[in-house]
């Protein structure tokens, strides 16, 4: 058979997951494997990166990012109070309205999520619950067929989970075996619920700080989103409760004609912000909360400021001052603009001994070209400048005629 046809519950149109696309992924894994061990042997201290796209059918990514959306708006009718808390009382309640269960079932539901035993539940909990794996089990009982039990994986996509989830853990072990930081890609928002869940569990496992000093894993947030601050955040929450190392490398954003062009077609309010000077803004905001939690709570968390933009370098270079963050001694703070681009930034951030590296593909020319057409495209107002960098190589090239 060429496809695996799958067989949901609840009378779903069946979805079609071609085998192709798994060998393409695992022939991936090696791609990446190689890039792993490339920067282990040229940058000891140096980062790769990876799209979970390349890993999964991003068909599944998106069907599971639906599963989280729904769970997130579950918790939203169980938050009755809008606190963002959910009592005991409330939670039975609610329950009760939506899945059929005995009393003392759900008093073991409370007991094994409510996990500071504080008598509150909140979304961070109930989230660990409603994992898209364990869905099955909780949609069975629904009372009703709603976007919740639609959202149902069946067990096939479960399977086709479980395999994504497994070439990450490869490679996530790879990067840790060499030493390796591995950062992973924000990519469209109809898949990033799904990438950000599967890094929450590959953080949980190896940037656990009970088993190294340095995180491994970096997600990736993209503050041209509205709810990027907001995300940073709740994640950054999510570390200090589940004892492991936020990292995070922060950028602008890459798909946003595509966002908007997605959202109006799709009749929904933009998730990106209005106007560019709302995104810069949001981006040196982001960058300093983290920068200001580094301070207050010592080494663990680090954070790679991913930008062009000498206005934010600048920002974050005066607070790490301010701060007292010197990241010769303590690397915690990295810097990074893509190759080819903006070199009088990265040039000068690594002569003053910040930690400054170089963003370039690996891969098959053909299959890195999509990338750098993006990223072309998303830096457009960089290429405008490239006659200040001219300028500035010219002025260099005088100074150093005038002592010939």
């Amino acid at each position: 058979a060429e496809d695996i046809l799958t067989h949901p519950p609840f009378n779903q149109p069946a979805r079609i997951y071609a085998y192709k696309s798994e060998e393409d992924c695992d022939r991936h894994v090696e791609i990446f494997r190689d890039c792993i061990h490339s920067v282990r042997d040229v940058s000891p201290c140096g980062f790769a990166a990876l799209k979970v796209t390349a890993l999964g059918n991003p068909e599944l990514l998106e069907r599971m990012s639906t599963m989280i959306v729904e769970t997130k708006r579950l918790f939203s009718k169980f938050d009755t109070g809008k606190t963002g808390m959910v009592t005991h009382e409330q939670f039975k309640e609610c329950y009760r309205q939506y899945f059929r269960a005995e009393d003392d079932e759900i008093a073991k539901i409370i007991q094994d999520i409510d996990l500071d035993n504080n008598g509150m539940i909140d979304y961070i909990e109930f989230a660990e619950m409603m994992h898209p794996c364990q869905l099955p089990s909780f949609t069975k009982q629904c009372t009703e067929v709603g976007p919740l039990a639609l959202a149902t994986p069946s067990d096939e996509e479960i399977a086709l989970m479980q395999r994504m989830s497994e070439r990450l853990h490869t490679l996530a072990q790879e990067a840790a075996d060499c030493g390796t930081k591995l950062l992973i890609d924000a990519e469209h928002l109809k898949y990033q619920p799904a990438i950000d869940s599967l890094v929450l569990e590959l953080q949980q496992k190896f940037n656990d700080k009970g088993k190294t000093d340095r995180p491994v894993i970096f997600n990736t947030y993209q503050c041209y989103m509205k709810d990027a601050a907001e995300r940073a955040l709740v994640d950054l929450e999510r570390s200090e409760r589940f004892g492991f190392h936020f990292a995070a490398k922060i950028v602008r954003g890459a798909y946003l004609h595509h966002e908007r062009s997605r959202a109006e077609e799709l009749g929904y309010e933009s998730p990106i912000h209005d106007s560019k000077e709302e995104t810069d803004r949001c981006y040196d905001e982001v960058v300093e909360k983290l920068l200001r939690y580094r301070s207050e709570h010592g080494p663990g968390l680090e954070v790679m400021v991913a930008s062009h933009n000498q206005g934010s370098i600048e920002r974050a270079v005066h607070l790490m001052q301010r701060l007292g963050i010197q990241c010769a001694d303590n690397p915690s703070v990295h810097f990074a603009q893509l190759f080819g681009m903006c070199d009088n930034l990265t040039f000068t951030l690594g002569k003053a001994n910040f930690n400054a590296f170089k963003y370039l593909p690996y891969g098959p020319v053909g299959e890195v070209m999509p990338y750098l057409l993006r990223r072309a495209e998303e830096n457009s107002s960089v290429l405008d400048k490239t006659g200040d960098e001219i300028h500035l190589l010219l002025d260099e090239l005088k100074r150093r005629c005038s002592f010939v």
